[in-house]
């Protein structure tokens, strides 16, 4: 059996195989995208002619370290494909995403994207969203309300994100709620209820947005389940 690293390696590196030359690649944030952030170095060192938008800056200095060629998302009109991780994911093919604190970020360059190509181990995989706790990117003026108006929404629990005892900060300056349902049971009504809370700038819920699931088992297999958006 393998070990998690090497799961996600395996993953990872099966999802690198559909970069190819003079595409623009989104590369997302997380202990899987990280194994793919360092297969694509690898294939960039060794000739592969692409330019990566990031989405967050640790990525950011990762790619960065490994001299890949960085590119604005404003410069373009759109990116070929983007691969990145998630924290959960359903049979439809729903996420959550943002346990690494990059949601926002995530989600900009996922919609931007004609292919997003999500890299999980099989312990992501769940029947029904929510067991993992859904983030909330807040602005911190006045969190505390939109923190009160989750609640009302079902939710049993929501706790301000914190490191070192001080509020998360976010790559854009916002405060992170961590939405604890245990079950979503209609993760799209619930994504459209949370973003008419004023205060609320992003969820982790990436609903029909994925086009290839891609899931890395410890006995070393690799399934593969698409959606056509």
């Amino acid at each position: 059996m393998l070990s998690t690293d090497e799961i996600k390696k395996k993953a990872a590196v099966y999802a690198v195989d559909f970069i190819k030359n003079k595409m623009i690649v989104g590369l997302g944030t997380g202990s899987t995208v990280y194994w793919v952030i360092e297969e694509v170095g690898k294939r960039i060192k060794a000739g592969l002619d692409i330019a990566i938008v990031p989405t967050s800056k640790k990525t950011q200095m990762l790619a960065t370290e490994l001299n890949m060629p960085i590119i604005d998302l404003n410069s373009i009109d759109k990116i070929s494909l983007t691969i990145d991780g998630a924290d959960e994911a359903d049979p439809q093919l729903h996420l959550i995403k943002g346990g690494g604190g990059a949601l926002l970020q995530e989600k900009i360059v996922a919609a931007a994207s004609e292919q997003f190509i999500v890299v999980v181990d099989n312990s992501k995989l769940v029947q029904q969203l929510g067991k993992f706790p859904l983030p909330v990117e807040v602005i911190p003026f006045g969190y505390k309300q939109v923190l009160q108006k989750i609640l009302a929404r079902g939710c049993e629990d929501v706790v301000l994100r914190k490191r070192n005892d001080q509020p998360f900060i976010t790559d854009h300056g916002h405060y992170i709620l961590d939405c604890f349902f245990e079950k979503i049971n209609d993760p799209l009504f619930l994504n459209k209820s949370l973003h008419s809370i004023p205060g609320v700038v992003e969820t982790g819920l990436f609903i029909n947005m994925v086009n290839k699931l891609i899931v890395a088992f410890p006995d070393g297999r690799i399934e593969t389940h698409e959606k056509h958006l």
